[in-house]
């Protein structure tokens, strides 16, 4: 087992990562709302992280907590996330489908230019050594930090989906103006579902900080939007369990095919293209299909036996 951990660790936590990012996203998209800012709140609880593990304004904070210090790191990024959610999701939620997001994309671009021109931050380097959580010596024990923070947000999904609010925000995506109309404020749970996101991916961002050991710019760009997007759409987005399947196959599929160097993203946009052409509805959504049992089929109606008389005219 402990060989098994040394060898697929590392992929395990990149693939529980990867579907924490995906159900960030995921939880907009049941407001019908097409937001890719969840690879800015990612970046921003990674640098909120990284700053107060390794800036020396926070040395005496560090020496108080000892490794207390790392939740307060994920309480940070969460809340710092939740509260720029609030700030670019009010006016930016005016906004529908594709403007949306393009106002997101345009909120991760602003963040990763201020992040590449601010000292704090390392500017284009980045923040170099960062220590790893509670002194693990390796990458693997993040699984039980990274699994357990999966469990907890499928759960919390799920509850979601059967309470007033899961079912206000299904009713903002079939048809936004019949659920105003019916009482339904859309402003308001389109922030908070937006807002919930945020929230995730920042704790994400913070949690993984200490996991890469560094901190920069990249960790937050178009191109991560895309792929966080991608892992949602080929798992399937009206399932809990869609983002996470689609996040873990698209955190593997470059690590398995490393050795193909740059070809490895070029199969990677081959999942992609073939599961948008041949699973419209995900995988988690074909696979639920396929389940489900299929209805009786009902024997065809005779009617009455046709005389000779009565067909003689």
């Amino acid at each position: 087992m402990a060989d098994f951990l040394q060898t697929y660790g590392f992929l395990i936590a990149t693939m529980l990562q990867a579907g924490l990012l995906g159900l960030s996203l995921y939880f907009p998209l049941q407001a019908g709302q097409l937001s890719l800012a969840s690879p800015g709140f990612y970046a921003l609880g990674g640098y909120v992280a990284a700053i107060m593990l390794t800036n020396p304004a926070f040395a005496g904070l560090r020496d108080t907590l000892g490794s207390a210090i790392f939740p307060l790191t994920w309480l940070a990024g969460a809340v710092l996330g939740g509260l720029l959610g609030v700030v670019v999701g009010v006016p930016a939620l005016r906004l529908r489908g594709i403007y949306l997001a393009l106002a997101t994309i345009a909120f991760v671009e602003i963040l990763r230019v201020v992040a590449l021109n601010l000292t704090i931050t390392g500017g284009a380097v980045g923040i170099f050594g960062i220590p790893q959580a509670f002194g693990f010596q390796d990458r693997w024990p993040y699984i039980f930090l990274f699994g357990p923070l999966l469990a907890l947000t499928l759960l919390f999904a799920w509850q979601l989906e059967r309470s007033r609010v899961g079912r206000a925000l299904r009713a903002i995506r079939e048809d936004e103006l019949a659920a105003d109309a019916m009482g339904v404020p859309p402003t308001r749970y389109k922030v908070l579902a937006f807002v919930i996101g945020a929230v995730l991916a920042g704790l994400v961002g913070a949690m993984s900080a200490p996991f890469l050991n560094t901190w920069n710019a990249k960790q937050g760009t178009f191109d991560a939007s895309i792929t966080i997007l991608a892992a949602v759409l080929i798992g399937g987005s009206r399932n809990i369990w869609g983002p996470v399947v689609g996040g873990a196959l698209l955190g593997a599929v470059p690590e398995v095919l490393r050795f193909l160097a740059d070809w490895r993203l070029v199969i990677n946009g081959l999942v992609l293209v073939v599961a948008s052409l041949y699973l419209p509805q995900g995988i988690v959504g074909a696979l639920s299909r396929l389940s489900r049992p299929r209805p009786p089929q009902r024997p065809p109606v005779q009617g009455p036996p046709v005389s000779v008389a009565e067909v003689k005219p």
